[in-house]
């Protein structure tokens, strides 16, 4: 695929081979909502309080509660992952990530997905790609981005 140019990728499957570095789409959103933080906070075990106590999330100098940075990565791979835009992979080997701001309860965020790098693995039906996740809110401020390392699905071979 070298000379190919980066797409805005519409609706649709995607095999490894059927991508370039570059290509890119845009999630749909969700809010974050009050009931997301506290169960986060359940099913994780982080009650710290800057994720449960508006006084001290005051005191730290933000308006209120801060959602946890975790939860706004999976919610970010939620988002990924029901995205009309389907990239057939098997599994995540890893992530780079970094928290940039806050979210709160009632931010709408959404993510831009960007084909970062593909490398072929010694499986000829898996292989390796890379996604970089900008993560913005309602405002358009990126609140997290970083990167996930996937293995992804070939096309079979007749």
């Amino acid at each position: 695929m070298t000379g190919e140019t980066a797409r805005r990728l519409p609706p649709g499957e995607y095999w490894f081979e059927d991508l370039i570095v570059g290509d890119h789409y845009d999630t749909g959103h969700i809010v974050v909502t009050e009931a997301h933080i506290v169960n986060f906070a359940g099913v994780s075990g982080d009650f710290f309080d800057l994720h449960v106590d508006d006084a001290f999330a005051r005191e730290q100098g933000f308006p209120g509660r801060v959602a946890h940075g975790l939860l706004g990565l999976a919610m970010a791979d939620g988002l990924k992952n029901r995205s009309p835009v389907r990239i057939l992979v098997v599994a995540a080997l890893g992530w780079n990530w970094s928290f940039k701001g806050p979210i709160f309860a009632g931010d709408r965020i959404g993510v831009h997905v960007t084909i970062k790098a593909k490398r072929l693995n010694s499986k000829g039906d898996r292989n390796i790609l890379t996604l970089g996740f900008d993560v913005r809110n309602q405002h358009g401020d990126t609140v997290q981005d970083g990167e996930v390392i996937l293995v992804a699905r070939s096309r079979p071979t007749s």
